[in-house]
């Protein structure tokens, strides 16, 4: 990974997951471009490829290719998908390999026709059902984990297709929200624990399946409500009905899909996105107060924290860093010379606003410190006489196995150094973390969440087959 802080911002975050949507529309909605455009909405969730899926009740045809959504569709490409349903998917890899093959929605032919499948999440155990199946002669087309659930519907799909997902979920362990196309049915999935959120919308008589409920707003469905954690949600031309396949449990949602994954304009299992940010800058300033003239906050999950902080603490609120839009993913300069010193290419510090000034800096976490370091320099340069660093989440001390892309530990500055050595290593007059207690009570409401990533208890255990610095 490229430590250069221009050149991609995100190469120290986590990475962010993917995201799927569906809709079954039996009053003739175009659903394949309504799924289009609930992709854009998801497209922060994942960048390497997108994919549709359609199906008429009885063919399934789909498009998918490496790329952001609108490089992937066009008029054309969603003229000529026509049916009753549709499930679409963007995808960041976590599991796989990064290439066309890995695309979802993922189609295959079982006992009872087509299907197709679109997976955010990861299965913890799916390389030892793989291994299972594959000794049974079972032969996959992808190295994607989706594919093993895939199969483990078809190999019971002499049951129906409802009890065939049943018995394929309550195999698998992990991360999950998922949607599935058999034959004239849209079905929704959810794991046990919530981890990966689901919700459900509705547009007059069509149902909309969405990893966010920002997607909902861009299509203009209202929200319904969110998938329970355990919970199958089946759609057809009956209606909706539910089955709980998992004991009912309290969820325990990534807390990160607060702190950074998801758009600010989503609420998730009953809590806003922006609202739980601000609340964690001000509990931020609670625990980590300190003196200075201007907060700012690092684009752009870092400013509705800074405001919150802003708020609290009584010291004005103010744009630090300027975001250049332009600059994808694919970026690169010619040299590492270049890369070295091109520092502003992607975030350019607001010199008139932080010059002479003591700069308190919120951001959402610190993975590697590259891009905090970079950042304190940018700042220095541009005249800021000192700079505090705050953090709107805990330290960050363990991998996650549960669909987001994480370093191995030994790369986690965390990991490595206490707060003291941090804050020495990227070079802030001084540094703060929301602790795990003030963050879970700007997110509680009385539900669990998944805080693996800085406890290293994780609510379904981790493979053992994982290298041992991913484990310590």
């Amino acid at each position: 990974m490229n430590d250069c802080f221009c050149m991609n911002l995100e190469g120290d975050k986590f990475k962010d997951e993917c995201g799927v949507f569906g809709i079954y529309s039996p009053e003739g909605y175009d659903v394949a471009s309504i799924t289009y455009f609930g992709l854009y909405a998801l497209q922060h969730r994942g960048q390497e490829s997108a994919g549709i899926a359609v199906s008429d009740g009885k063919e399934i045809k789909y498009h998918k290719d490496m790329g952001l959504v609108s490089d992937v569709f066009n008029e054309k490409i969603l003229a000529e998908m026509k049916g009753v349903s549709a499930i679409g998917h963007v995808r960041y890899s976590t599991s796989g390999s990064s290439n066309v093959a890995n695309a979802h929605p993922i189609v295959a032919q079982y006992k009872l026709g087509q299907l197709a499948i679109a997976h955010n999440g990861n299965l913890v155990n799916a390389d030892v059902i793989r291994g299972l199946l594959e000794d049974g002669g079972t032969v996959f087309q992808t190295s994607s984990d989706t594919e093993v659930i895939l199969h483990l519907i078809g190999r019971a799909a002499k049951k129906g297709i409802e009890t065939a997902i049943v018995d394929a979920i309550q195999a698998v362990k992990g991360s999950y929200a998922i949607v599935i196309q058999a034959g004239d049915k849209l079905i929704g999935v959810r794991d046990p624990q919530g981890i990966r959120p689901l919700c459900l919308g509705k547009m007059d008589n069509s149902y909309i399946l969405s990893s966010e409920s920002c997607a909902l707003d861009t299509v203009g469905a209202d929200f319904v409500r969110d998938i329970d954690p355990g919970e199958i949600v089946v759609i057809d031309s009956e209606g909706i009905r539910s089955i709980n396949f998992g004991e009912k449990t309290r969820g325990q949602v990534c807390a990160f899909e607060y702190i950074y994954f998801a758009r600010p304009d989503s609420t998730i299992d009953g809590i806003n996105v922006y609202e739980s940010r601000v609340k964690a800058g001000k509990k931020l300033f609670e625990e980590h107060p300190v003196d200075a003239d201007l907060v700012i906050g690092v684009p752009d999950s870092g400013i509705p924290a800074a405001i919150g902080f802003a708020n609290a603490s009584g010291i004005p609120f103010g744009i630090g860093f300027i975001k250049n839009r332009y600059v994808g993913r694919t970026f690169i300069t010619p040299s590492q010379e270049m890369r070295e010193r091109a520092v502003s290419i992607k975030l350019n510090p607001l010199k008139v606003n932080v010059a002479g000034k003591r700069v308190i800096v919120i951001d959402d976490s610190i993975v590697r410190g590259t891009t905090s370091r970079k950042l304190v320099e940018t700042l220095r340069k541009a005249g800021a006489t000192e700079v505090h660093f705050r953090i709107s989440s805990p330290v960050v001390k363990y991998p996650c196995y549960f669909g987001i892309d994480t370093p191995y530990r030994s790369e986690l500055i965390g990991a490595r150094m206490t707060v003291e050595e941090m804050n020495e290593e990227i070079g802030s007059d001084s540094l703060g973390f929301l602790s795990q207690k003030g963050l879970v009570e700007t997110i509680s409401q009385g539900k669990g969440f998944c805080l693996g990533c800085f406890s290293g208890v994780y609510p379904v255990a981790a493979p053992m087959e994982m290298p041992k610095d991913r484990m310590d």
